[in-house]
């Protein structure tokens, strides 16, 4: 039983774990800041911002200690939603462990490790397909004899749900990153071939559980299927118990809602049974969200009370005293049936595009368009959504004005400061040199495809390297990677819903010789890209011409590409909490360089920061309330024709 949770500092954070472990949690669930997870330190330009917002920052060795402090790394399963980075991670817990006088051998828990959703869904990549699949292998050869009770990967069928994934995508993709990493672990010779069953039994996977629990029972007696046959056939695994699908779970954030969010709670649940009623298809592992996840960061009482829902069901309830509930139910049967033969097609449709990895970016544009055609769903009320799209009419909710003060948890922009402070006092006091040699090493083992790079980077760990040190460095030798948008996957999936704004749209570009053009930018290192591709997407199906250039601007990145564009509109997609600091960078930066287009903010917001960016000068401010996005492309179209009259 776990909480996803992790914020501000690694010393605050071991406070909130603490707090969390005393209440019965069984394990833990390390979120970790932007920063962390994209190679980058607290100092780092890239970093402004972002430092502490959506989980720990863990620069080096010492922020690892803190956030370990007191807990017994020998005894606690540690699951760490880490990939790109998760190689530097693991070696700074290796590092810890030993320091500590524990021995890796006995270390328990997880690396995510999946780095194929990060391209198609979550964004918190860094380097190209290729060389982060050989990290992933790394850290596999390595932990499959060194740290043999650890789970070096996660594959991640979570985010591609949160992407638009039909629960046929998700199987088939996810059963394909899979196999993308096995049969290179195999190729790489480095495990011997009676290590393979080995390997396999300690591959494990982390999904999503939505509100269709029925279906989703389905999926998982589905997913357990496939995963048998697939060990059994491609990698000739004998043993029953290694050929088991292991997997954790979070339920559904995709479909929490701003609107009602006191509805959030009977959807945890009920996503939650979709994962524990089925004996045969029940998660080994579960962490929920909390009921405002849609609203900000959640507080400590508002993870205790997801922590909750798990215990009730364990002990209240006599939901683990049975055998499979759904065992002989011709429903369960066929609908499981139905899943795993559609999903086994379209596996062999990607396994024949090369695989997951060399498919990046055709499954992108598949997701995109699956995400947009429910989010129409939505718009039309095809899609019934509680509170947002019927039975509208609510009463105050005092949960939002709960313990007296706001509803969510805010990070103090001290944090960052104090963080900034904290990495330079690490780096002034290391031995230098030290550090300088396992950067060499760890650059050397990068260069050649036959060594592993786990050795050299827990070395630079206990030297005293930086996450941005470590992530430069492999930089150097592998380069950075930009992942495809996708967007023109899903354009075309609305008619009539868009039809009032396409004539305004056409109506302008007729009186004023061309259409209006949208920028559409992600600015920080945000990374959750869903919202502002189906803005484009729509923007598109509208008649705006859109500049969407993917995630991770700079601001002046996306000052220059307003200039070069000569853009009507602005829209800026932010997530991460960092609306305050970035958008009136952007604004400043806009005004300087003599852009007058209006600009628009999508996110999550709070209301009194959204009177704060509309005092900074921003036109309209979106949150996830605002689901219509005909009524949005509207506006829009607003805002265009004032910028176009102005410009007369």
């Amino acid at each position: 039983m776990r909480t996803y949770s992790g914020h501000s500092t690694a010393r605050a954070s071991n406070a909130l774990y603490r707090s969390n472990l005393a209440k019965g949690q069984t394990g833990l669930s390390i979120a970790f800041d932007l920063p962390t997870q994209t190679g980058y330190d607290p100092d780092a330009p890239e970093a402004a911002g972002e430092v502490g917002k959506v989980g720990v920052p863990v620069a080096h060795l010492g922020h690892m200690a803190e956030l370990m402090e007191g807990i017994p790394v020998a005894e606690m399963n540690t699951s760490m939603t880490i990939n790109a980075t998760a190689a530097w991670l693991l070696g700074l817990y290796v590092a810890h462990a030993e320091r500590t006088g524990v021995d890796p051998a006995v270390l328990q828990g997880t690396t995510q490790n999946d780095i194929v959703k990060e391209y198609l869904s979550r964004g918190t990549y860094i380097f190209p397909p290729e060389p982060s699949r050989r990290l992933t292998v790394d850290t596999i050869a390595y932990t499959v004899r060194q740290v043999p009770k650890w789970n070096p990967i996660n594959v991640c069928s979570y985010h591609l749900q949160e992407a638009g994934a039909t629960p046929v995508q998700e199987l088939a993709y996810a059963l394909a990153t899979a196999i993308g990493v096995l049969d290179a672990v195999r190729e790489s010779g480095k495990v011997e071939p009676e290590e393979l069953p080995a390997v396999v039994g300690r591959i494990s996977f982390f999904v999503n559980a939505g509100i269709r629990f029925v279906e989703e029972t389905c999926k998982m007696r589905a997913f357990g299927q496939l995963w048998d046959r697939i060990c059994r056939e491609r990698y000739g695994v004998e043993d029953e118990k290694l050929r088991r699908f292991r997997y954790g779970v979070q339920v559904n954030s995709l479909g929490l809602t701003e609107a009602q969010p006191e509805n959030n709670v009977q959807r945890i649940v009920l996503e939650t049974l979709g994962v524990t009623l089925s004996k045969r298809a029940r998660a080994r592992a579960i962490q929920l969200p909390a009921w405002n996840e849609a609203l900000g960061l959640p507080r400590p009482w508002d993870q205790q009370w997801s922590l909750r829902i798990q215990q009730v069901l364990a002990y209240e309830t006599d939901l683990l005293e049975y055998e499979d509930i759904f065992d002989g139910s011709k429903v369960v049967e066929a609908k499981t049936a139905e899943l795993a033969e559609a999903a086994w097609a379209e596996l062999q449709e990607v396994l024949a595009l090369g695989g997951a990895f060399e498919a990046v970016e055709e499954l992108k544009r598949r997701l995109v368009a699956s995400q947009a055609e429910r989010v129409r769903r939505i718009e039309t009320g095809e899609q019934a959504v509680v509170g947002v799209n019927c039975f509208t009419a609510t009463e105050p909710s005092p949960l939002l004005a709960a313990q007296g003060g706001p509803a969510i948890l805010k990070v103090d922009p001290a944090v960052e400061a104090e963080l900034k402070e904290d990495v330079a006092r690490w780096r002034a006091n290391r031995d230098q040199a030290g550090v300088r040699r396992a950067l060499d090493d760890l650059r050397r083992a990068a260069e050649d495809p036959s060594s592993n790079i786990m050795p050299a980077t827990i070395a630079l760990a206990h030297a005293g390297g930086t996450t941005g040190e470590w992530a430069n460095a492999l930089r150097e030798v592998f380069g950075e990677y930009r992942a495809p948008t996708g967007v023109a996957g899903g354009v075309g999936h609305r008619g009539e819903e868009l039809a009032e704004a396409r004539q305004r749209v056409q109506a302008l570009a007729e009186r004023t010789g061309g259409p209006p053009r949208l920028l559409v930018a992600k600015p920080g290192l945000d990374g959750h890209s869903n919202g502002a591709e189906q803005i484009a997407v729509a923007a598109r199906d509208a008649g705006f011409e859109v500049v969407y250039q993917g995630i991770r601007l700079t601001p002046e990145q996306v000052v220059s590409a307003a200039v070069e564009e000569d853009v009507d509109v602005v829209g800026l997609s932010i997530l991460s909490g960092s609306h305050l600091q970035l958008v009136p960078q952007i604004l400043e930066g806009l005004r300087a360089a003599g852009v007058d287009a209006p600009v628009v903010v999508g996110g999550i917001v709070p209301p009194e920061d959204a009177e704060a960016l509309r005092a900074a000068g921003v036109a309209a401010v979106y949150t996830p309330k605002d689901f219509a996005l005909a009524r949005i492309m509207s506006d829009l179209a607003e805002l265009a024709e004032a910028h176009r009259r102005a410009q007369v």
